[in-house]
């Protein structure tokens, strides 16, 4: 059995234990107490060093505590040292979240059903349809004041039948580890904690997402949200600059640019489509009838894609009796199109032929697309195609 020191001092840095259990290799090894978190209750595990070795991650399994190690650890005896960094960072955000969670409690009766911390940043899930805003600015807002004020936050040892006051109803039975923040919450929880509110540093959400039937909500606190806010000081900053305006004013000038984009890709579609008419017109009056009547060309062109092609094709095809053929060679592509009096089935028609030589497509009756693997797949489709339409 593992004593978790972390349970009664998330402070400390550094112990002695004994080595109780080892793995074959000794790179898996048991002590007789630890101050290394495991990953638990979505809180990741500590990271540190066991006698100068390099732990790699922590394990709880059940009664014991597994260290992994870098290399094997020998010695009967062993002294950890916790990142402290990381420790610290893992507190901050934990106790973090139970504030918040018990401010979106207290404000708007949210109840938190999900937690995750992660290495940039943590989420809380809550039990409701919706948030405002100005719900969530206002739940920020709170949660920093009661940092700002600086209350205690302490760990007790309580029966679990006689234990009161718990955000989050608890089944577990026998003693339960309840972490209190004064005046504002009570949590059944093992994980570590700062010994005030104003160790957690500032509070940051930054953005709600739906899943399920809930809300997720992802947040920052302490390093996290300073270094956070930094980054997107400087990111607003520089597109300042580029615009060559104020931050606030991005908002409007973006939305202004939007609009002239739209409208821009409009006018440029209308274009396109009238230079695709002009050039299936131009091509339909050169090409010579067969003797059923059918106009057919093949035009061929170099990449980006056979869509480079559907204008001309479709309005090509809008002509009597006319067939259209198109490739690509980069990447290797094929179009068919083929007006309704010629009584061809161009998806029908090309799937047969792209499916013979392992290339992959449809359309429709009138307008059909495809790929293939080469060039020379792509030729004998279009040879195919001469022959049968």
């Amino acid at each position: 059995m593992t004593h978790r020191l972390y349970y009664a001092d998330s402070y400390l840095r550094d112990f002695e234990a004994a080595v109780i259990d080892r793995s074959d290799d000794s790179r898996r090894v048991y002590l007789d107490q630890t101050a290394f978190y495991p990953t638990s209750g979505g809180q990741p595990f500590d990271v540190g060093q066991l006698d100068g070795i390099e732990v790699t991650d922590v394990v709880d399994e059940g009664e014991r505590v597994a260290h992994l190690l870098a290399a094997p650890l020998s010695a009967a005896r062993a002294r950890g040292q916790i990142d402290w960094t990381r420790r610290f960072d893992h507190m901050q955000q934990h106790t973090g979240q139970h504030l918040l969670s018990a401010v979106l409690a207290e404000l708007g009766q949210h109840a938190t059903v999900g937690v995750h911390f992660g290495l940039e940043s943590s989420t809380l899930d809550l039990d409701a349809a919706a948030l405002t805003p100005d719900q969530v600015a206002k739940a920020e807002e709170r949660a920093n004041e009661i940092v700002v004020q600086n209350r205690p936050v302490g760990v007790s040892f309580e029966a679990a039948a006689s234990a009161t006051g718990l955000r989050k109803p608890t089944d577990r039975e026998g003693t339960l580890r309840i972490v209190t923040i004064e005046g504002l919450d009570r949590s059944a929880c093992g994980g570590t904690h700062v010994r005030a509110t104003g160790e957690i540093g500032p509070i940051l959400i930054r953005k709600l997402e739906r899943v399920r039937k809930g809300i997720r909500i992802e947040f920052l606190c302490g390093g996290r949200a300073t270094r956070r806010a930094r980054a997107d000081y400087m990111l607003l900053s520089l597109l300042a600059g580029e615009f060559s305006a104020a931050a606030d004013e991005l908002p409007r000038l973006i939305a202004s640019q939007r609009d002239e984009i739209k409208e821009a890709n409009a006018t440029n579609r209308e274009l396109q489509a009238r230079l695709d008419i002009g050039r299936a017109r131009e091509l339909y009056a050169a090409a010579t009838p067969e003797s059923t009547g059918i106009r057919r060309v093949t035009v061929r062109e170099e990449g980006p894609s056979a869509d480079t092609l559907r204008g001309v094709a479709q309005a090509f095809s809008a002509m009597p009796r006319a067939v259209f053929v198109g490739a690509v060679t980069s990447p290797p592509a094929v179009v068919l199109a083929a007006s309704e009096d010629t009584g061809i089935d161009a998806a029908s028609l090309l799937k047969s032929l792209l499916s013979s030589v392992g290339g992959r497509g449809g359309g429709s009756a009138r307008l059909a697309q495809g790929i293939v693997p080469g060039r020379a797949q792509l030729q004998t489709v279009i040879e195919s195609l001469g022959s049968r339409v």
